[in-house]
C-alpha cells in the first residue's frame, strides 16, 4: 500500500510520468479496432431488444419439471418457434414470443397450461404492443438528445466548447462500446439496460470532468511562459489524476461486479444481470476514454490553435538553444510544469532582510 501511495505521489509531482498523450495514436488505433468490431457486431448481429422495445407477449411459467429444451420443443409445437426462452430464479421460466392478438394469446395460455400440466391462473402473462414499445423507444431517443444538449451547453460554459466536444467523442466512445457488448453476446437489451446505459454516460462524463479540472489548473496562464507545452500541462494532469481514477473505479468496479455475479450465477434475476452488466461495461470503458480518448483529443483539438501552435514554437526554440538532451528537457519540464501547476502565486519566499543596527549616540 506505501508504494502504491508514493506512486501517487512521484506521479503527482512529476517524479514518475507516462506519456499518454505523446502516445495518443497508439491509443487511438486500440479504441479504433474495439470500435470496428462492435460497430459491425450492430449492423450484421443487430440488438436482442427485449418485449418492451418490439412488442410481444411474455410467459412467466412457475415450473421446474420441465428444462429449458423440452420448452422450446413445447412452444415449436404449438406454432411459436421464434420464442426466446430462460430461467430465471432457478424456479421458473420466463418466454417471450412475437406480438399476437388478444383472443389468440388466451388460447395459447391454456394450451401452454396444459403442455406444462400447471392451471392457467398460474401463469402469468404480459402483453406489449408494438406501438408501446415504439413509444418507449422514442421516449429513450429523447431522453438522450436532451441529456446530451444539456451536458454540451454545461461544459461549453464551465470550461471551453473544444472541452465539450473532447468529452461528447468520449462519451460516444463508452456508449458504442458498451452497446456492442450487447451485440456481440447477444444480450437481451431491457429497460433495466437503458437505465444501465444512462447512468453511465454520467459516469463517464464524471471522471472525464475531473481530469478536465485538473488540466485546467495546468494549463492557466500557460501562454506567459515558454517552459513547457499544453501538450505537456495536459499529460501532467491525467498523470495526476491517474490514482484518483484507479481508485474511483475500482471501488465501483467492484460492487457491481458482485451484483453482475450474484444476480447472474446464484439468483439468476434477468433485470439484476441486464442493469450490472451495462453498468460494469460502461464503468470500465469510461475510465479508458477519461484518460486515453478524452485529454488525447482534447490535446489535439487545442493545437490547432495559433496561439498553441505558437507556444509550442517557443518552447521548442528554448530547448534547442539551452542545449538540453531529450530526456533532461522532459524531466526539467515536467517539473516545471508541476510547480507552476501546484504552487499557488503568492508573497516572495526570500529571507526578510534584518534592520539594519541604529547608531548609538554620543
Amino acid at each position: 500500500m506505501s508504494r502504491f501511495t508514493n506512486l501517487g505521489d512521484r506521479l503527482y509531482t512529476g517524479e514518475t510520468s507516462f506519456d499518454f498523450v505523446g502516445q495518443r495514436k497508439k491509443w487511438y488505433a486500440v479504441s479504433g479496432v474495439f470500435l470496428l468490431v462492435t460497430i459491425a457486431a450492430i449492423i450484421f448481429n443487430g440488438l436482442n431488444l427485449g418485449i418492451e422495445f418490439q412488442g410481444g407477449a411474455k410467459f412467466n411459467i412457475p415450473t421446474t419439471a420441465k428444462s429449458v429444451t423440452e420448452a422450446r420443443e413445447i412452444f415449436t409445437d404449438l406454432a411459436q418457434p421464434s420464442s426466446i426462452i430462460k430461467e430465471v430464479g432457478g424456479s421458473r421460466l420466463e418466454v417471450q414470443i412475437p406480438p399476437i392478438d388478444i383472443e389468440e394469446l388466451e388460447v395459447l395460455a391454456k394450451e401452454v397450461g396444459l403442455a406444462f400440466e400447471i392451471p392457467a391462473d398460474q401463469i402469468t402473462v404480459q402483453s406489449v404492443g408494438p406501438s408501446w414499445g415504439a413509444d418507449i423507444t422514442r421516449t429513450a431517443l429523447i431522453g438522450l438528445g436532451v441529456f446530451l444538449i444539456l451536458v454540451t451547453i454545461f461544459l461549453a460554459i464551465y470550461f471551453e466548447f473544444r472541452m465539450a466536444i473532447a468529452a461528447l467523442i468520449a462519451l460516444a466512445h463508452d456508449l458504442i462500446l458498451t452497446i456492442g457488448v450487447y451485440a456481440i453476446g447477444g444480450f437481451e437489451v431491457t429497460p433495466a439496460t437503458v437505465i444501465g446505459v444512462l447512468t453511465i454516460m454520467g459516469y463517464s462524463l464524471y471522471d472525464t470532468v475531473v481530469v478536465f479540472d485538473k488540466v485546467k489548473e495546468n494549463t492557466r496562464g500557460l501562454l506567459a511562459q515558454s517552459r513547457f507545452s499544453y501538450q505537456e500541462a495536459a499529460n501532467l494532469a491525467v498523470n495526476q489524476t491517474l490514482i484518483r481514477s484507479f481508485n474511483t473505479s475500482l471501488s465501483s468496479l467492484l460492487p457491481v461486479g458482485a451484483i453482475l455475479i450474484v444476480g447472474a450465477g446464484i439468483l439468476r434475476a434477468g433485470t439484476l444481470v441486464d442493469l450490472a452488466l451495462a453498468l460494469f461495461v460502461g464503468m470500465l470503458v469510461g475510465t479508458y476514454s477519461s484518460i486515453f480518448i478524452a485529454v488525447p483529443a482534447l490535446v489535439h483539438m487545442k493545437e490547432q490553435q495559433p496561439e498553441i501552435g505558437s507556444l509550442e514554437k517557443r518552447v521548442r526554440a528554448r530547448r534547442k538553444n539551452a542545449g538540453i538532451s531529450v530526456d533532461q528537457v522532459e524531466l526539467l519540464e515536467t517539473q516545471a510544469a508541476t510547480t507552476t501547476a501546484t504552487l499557488p502565486a503568492g508573497p516572495r519566499t526570500q529571507p526578510k532582510k534584518s534592520p539594519r543596527s541604529k547608531r548609538k549616540k554620543h
